[in-house]
């Protein structure tokens, strides 16, 4: 036999070995939002934390001793697309699926989540309907859009109950829902809103809502919405000499709300849950963030905690079954980046609510 001859059985035989062994054993999760349009901000919060999530799991051997691989789902927060994303993700095995952000994406892709047996545990979608209609995989770590509306409510009447109020909403299942609940708190506590209306997201001219604010003379204008309308707006009342003061909900923790609005978005006030780069446990986190030059802001570290959360579980009842995780998950509590956390009976976090925020130099703290 030559030398050539026996380099080829040699090969041959290798490449017969590698075909016989067992494949690394994998556990697939998913993190699914707006990775592109006009939300994709939030979209790279979600894929930052989910990320490094998943890096800081495997660098301690994994879950269950087997290294995760992380799926991203791109749903641009459309309904029909997120639809698609789930059962494309569902598809391909995955075990949990940490997300996704927007209400009006979450609650259709929960369906089929339900119906594939995948867990569910959004970061970010906070209208009640999520939760609210008996699907047992489904999770959340940030609040509701009831307790968030109780919030601003009553800091509202609090704050400006003396002044003119008005309340508008896009229209979606996060807007909408956030726009009703801060109104409803705004009606028991005696405060009538002088107007209470929709406006159609994407638009870039406000020209005409903006009119009418002046007509009414609304001091305060409450946006359930997203920070790429709100931004033009109040970039836009300024530009017409208008004080008018902007609230809104945690849709504008994104430092691009300050990109849009510049010095004008100075003084404009939202809700979101205690910031949790504050938080002391998460401090070593956060400053490996900031090493490789990215801020874990708004929804990137909820995304980490939400799979903190389910890999606990996990190592617990060392199972990925759904129905035990489901339990687990409903009796345990868990040490994550965003604090000590629970799950209700409806799948809702058992943590701190929220607090007010007040945008101020291009950042955005606790409003004194």
């Amino acid at each position: 036999m030559t030398k050539r001859t026996l380099g080829k059985v040699t090969a041959a035989v290798a490449i017969s070995f590698c075909l016989l062994q067992p494949a690394k054993a994998e556990i697939t999760i998913a993190t699914a939002g707006p990775m592109t349009g006009q939300y994709a901000s939030f979209g790279e919060q979600m894929r930052r934390g989910a990320e490094m999530a998943v890096r800081d799991l495997n660098a301690r051997g994994g879950v269950l001793g087997q290294q995760l691989r992380l799926e991203i789902g791109d749903d641009a927060c459309d309904p029909k697309q997120a639809v698609a994303v789930a059962n494309q993700l569902a598809g391909k095995g995955v075990k949990l699926v940490a997300g996704h952000f927007c209400s009006g994406s979450s609650i259709p892709a929960s369906n089929v989540y339900a119906e594939e047996d995948v867990l569910q545990i959004s970061p970010a979608s906070t209208n009640p309907k999520l939760t609210e209609r008996g699907l047992g995989n489904v999770f959340r770590v940030c609040g509701r859009d009831d307790q968030q509306g109780l919030v601003a409510g009553n800091f509202l009447a609090d704050r400006f109950g003396g002044k003119t109020i008005a309340v508008i909403h896009d229209k979606t299942a996060y807007g909408k829902g956030l726009a009703d609940e801060t109104s409803k708190t705004l009606r028991k506590r005696r405060v009538t809103p002088v107007l209470y209306e929709a406006y159609t997201a994407g638009e870039k001219d406000y020209t005409a809502l903006i009119t009418k604010l002046k007509v009414n003379r609304v001091d305060v204008l409450y946006v359930g919405g997203y920070h790429t309308e709100a931004g033009l707006m109040v970039r836009q009342m300024r530009d017409q000499g208008m004080k008018t003061i902007l609230v809104s909900g945690d849709a504008l923790v994104t430092d691009e709300f300050w990109s849009i609005t510049g010095k004008a978005g100075e003084g404009t006030m939202m809700t979101f849950s205690p910031d949790p780069r504050k938080n002391p446990i998460a401090a070593p986190l956060v400053a490996k963030f900031r090493k490789i030059g990215y801020e874990p802001e708004g929804y990137t570290l909820y995304t980490y905690g939400a799979i903190q959360a389910w890999a606990q579980a996990v190592e617990k009842i060392k199972s990925t079954d759904t129905g035990k995780l489901i339990k687990a998950l409903k009796s345990m509590s868990f040490e994550t980046v965003i604090g000590k956390i629970g799950f209700d009976k409806k799948g809702d976090v058992t943590a701190p609510g929220y607090v007010l925020y007040e945008w101020k130099n291009g950042k955005y703290d606790y409003v004194k």
